[in-house]
C-alpha cells in the first residue's frame, strides 16, 4: 500500500486495517484492487480508505471473471510441439507443425565457418553501412532479417560505430507541427516513465542553435558580490546532483486524434548538473535581491525572470539527460531547469543570468506565457506551476481493440507540486470510478505510471482518468476551468489540465473525445 506516500497518510497501512481489522487485499487483489473490489472512490481520505476493502464476495466474482478473461490470451500449445521445438534450435512452433522429416535438415554450421563468417559479415556491413541507415526508421540500421538465427553468425559489433542503434522494427517518432516549432512525444508507445532523450518533445523559438561547448560560457551578474564567468567545464567541476523529473510545456492542443497530440508536449528524464543555489553562492547575492533574468543563446535571445526562492529551492543548470550530454534540442550544452514549472522558464542554451529586486518584463512573459481570463479580461501571469495531469495512453486514440476480453488500461499522470496520490478511472463516461494501481517508483514532480485491469464486454465504451497529487488537488474537468478562466479560444491554451477521454466503439475503435464533451 505504499504508494510513495508518506507515513502520516491514511493509505500508509499495516497488514490490517485500523478501520474495520479486516484484513488487506493480497498483492494480486492489491495491484488490481480497482476491479476485484468493485468500489467507487471518494474524495474523502477516510471514506477512501474504508472503499478499497474488499468485500470477499465481490472479490471472489471479479476475480473469477478477470481470470476468465485472461486465459483467453495467448495462443495453445501441446506436449508434441514443444518437443519438436525443443529439438529443433532454429525452429519456430509453426516449424513444429510441418513434416517431422523435414524438420532439423538445414546444414550445420560449424566454429571455422561461424569465425570465418564473422569478417565476411564485417566487411558486408561496412558495405551496407550507409544504403542500411538510410532505408531504416530513424535511429535504426536496416539489416537483412536471418531465416534461422540460430543456425546463422549473427552480425559482428561495430557496425553502429560504438552509438548503439534501437531495432529496424521500432518505429515510433516524434511528431512535429508543420511549422516545426515544437515535436511532441509519443506517449502511447512508451514504457515505465523514463522518456529516451530522442523522443523527448521540443520546442524551439528560433531553431537549434549550433554551439561548440569549448567555447561557451554562463554569466552571472546584476545583484552579486562578485560577477562571474564558468565555462562548461568549470561547471562540471562543481558538486553535481541527479533527480528525476517531468517537463511539460505550458501550452496545449485542446483537439486532437492521439495521445501524442494531446498530451506530446511533456517527457520525462534523469537531469544532471549543478544546483542553481551552489553558484549562486559562489558569486554572493546582495540585499533586496529577489528576481534573476535566464536568457539563452538562441537566435531568439530568449529571457524569463525567475523567482529567487525557486532559484535557491531546486533550480538546476543542466549538463547531462539520462546519463549523457544533453541532446542540442535540449540546450546543449547547458539549461536552466525548473522542476514542476512550464518548460519555456527552464532556458536552453543558457548563457547569462543576472541578478535584480524585480521582474524584468520580458516578451516571453508579457505578450507570450500569460494565461488569458475572458471573464475579466485580464491575463494571469507569472503561472509558472504545471498542475496536476493524467491521460490514459493504452486504449488511446487510433487504436483498435481486436475484441472483447481483458485489457490493461494504462498511462501516466504527473503533477508539478509533488508525487501523485491517487488516480482513479472510469470506463462509462465519468458515472462510476474506481482506483488504478500506481506502478513503483512513484516519485516527486516526476510521470507516474498507472494501471487498471479491464474486461470489455464489446459494447460502446468511454474511459477517463482523472488524477489526485499530494496536495490534495484533483484534476478538473474541462467544463470546470472554462467556468473559472471564461471562454477558452481556440487553438492553443496555456495550463489547462482537463481530465481526457476516448470514445471506444463496437467495433474496438478507439477515438478522441473532446473535453468539452466530458
Amino acid at each position: 500500500m505504499k504508494r510513495g506516500l508518506d507515513s502520516a497518510s491514511p493509505l500508509h497501512r499495516d497488514k490490517k486495517s485500523s478501520v474495520s481489522g479486516k484484513p488487506w487485499p493480497t498483492a494480486e487483489e492489491d495491484t488490481y484492487r480497482g476491479i476485484l473490489a468493485d468500489k467507487t472512490s471518494t474524495t474523502s481520505q477516510e471514506e477512501l480508505t474504508v472503499s478499497m476493502l474488499i468485500d470477499e464476495e465481490t472479490a471472489a466474482r471479479n476475480r473469477d471473471a478477470l481470470e476468465r478473461a485472461l486465459r483467453h490470451i495467448g495462443a495453445p500449445v501441446t506436449k508434441a510441439d514443444i518437443a519438436a521445438f525443443a529439438s529443433d534450435p532454429g525452429g519456430t512452433l509453426d516449424d513444429a507443425k510441418r513434416d517431422p522429416a523435414s524438420r532439423g535438415q538445414q546444414p550445420s554450421v560449424s566454429r571455422r565457418r561461424m569465425v570465418t563468417g564473422i569478417g565476411m559479415a564485417g566487411a558486408a556491413a561496412a558495405l551496407l553501412s550507409t544504403r542500411a541507415r538510410a532505408d531504416a526508421p530513424p535511429g535504426a540500421v536496416s539489416y537483412p532479417v536471418q531465416a534461422d538465427p540460430a543456425r546463422e553468425q549473427g552480425r559482428p559489433m561495430g557496425e553502429d560505430r560504438g552509438y548503439g542503434s534501437r531495432s529496424q522494427f521500432e518505429t515510433e517518432v516524434r511528431w512535429w507541427l508543420p511549422s516545426r516549432i515544437a515535436s511532441f512525444t509519443p506517449m502511447q508507445n512508451g514504457y515505465g516513465i523514463i522518456t529516451p532523450s530522442g523522443l523527448h518533445y521540443e520546442r524551439h523559438h528560433a531553431g537549434i542553435p549550433n554551439i561548440d561547448p569549448r567555447r561557451h560560457h554562463l554569466v552571472v551578474h546584476g545583484m552579486v558580490d562578485r560577477p562571474m564567468k564558468f565555462s562548461v567545464a568549470e561547471l562540471k567541476r562543481f558538486p553535481s546532483v541527479s533527480r528525476i523529473h517531468f517537463m511539460e510545456c505550458s501550452g496545449s492542443l485542446v483537439s486532437g486524434s492521439t495521445a501524442q497530440r494531446t498530451h506530446g508536449l511533456v517527457s520525462t528524464s534523469e537531469w544532471t548538473g549543478v544546483l542553481l543555489s551552489t553558484l549562486l553562492r559562489q558569486v554572493g547575492l546582495q540585499d533586496g535581491a529577489a528576481w534573476v533574468l535566464a536568457e539563452g543563446a538562441d537566435g531568439s535571445v530568449l529571457s524569463r525572470s525567475v523567482p529567487l526562492d525557486k532559484c535557491l529551492q531546486d533550480a538546476m543548470v543542466v549538463y547531462a539527460q539520462n546519463g549523457e550530454a544533453i541532446r542540442p534540442e535540449q540546450g546543449y550544452p547547458i539549461r536552466l531547469f525548473l522542476p514542476g514549472w512550464e518548460g519555456n522558464a527552464s532556458v536552453k542554451w543558457l548563457r547569462r543570468l543576472e541578478v535584480s529586486d524585480k521582474p524584468f518584463m520580458t516578451r516571453w512573459e508579457t505578450s507570450k506565457y500569460t494565461d488569458i481570463i475572458t471573464k475579466t479580461g485580464k491575463a494571469r501571469q507569472f503561472s509558472f506551476v504545471m498542475e496536476t495531469k493524467s491521460v490514459i495512453t493504452f486504449p488511446s486514440g487510433e487504436m483498435r481493440l481486436p475484441g472483447p476480453g481483458f485489457y490493461e488500461v494504462n498511462g501516466l499522470a504527473w503533477s508539478g507540486r509533488g508525487r501523485i496520490a491517487r488516480v482513479e478511472i472510469s470506463t462509462d463516461g465519468g458515472k462510476t470510478w474506481a482506483l488504478a494501481a500506481l506502478q513503483d517508483p512513484v516519485l516527486p514532480i516526476a510521470q507516474t505510471r498507472f494501471r487498471f485491469p479491464w474486461v470489455w464486454d464489446g459494447s460502446a465504451a468511454r474511459v477517463m482518468s482523472r488524477a489526485t497529487d499530494e496536495t490534495g488537488y484533483t484534476q478538473p474537468t474541462f467544463r470546470q476551468i472554462a467556468a473559472e478562466r471564461g471562454e477558452l479560444a481556440a487553438g492553443v491554451i496555456y495550463h489547462i489540465n482537463h481530465i481526457a477521454a476516448w470514445e471506444i466503439d463496437r467495433d474496438g475503435n478507439v477515438k478522441f473525445v473532446h473535453p468539452s464533451q466530458v
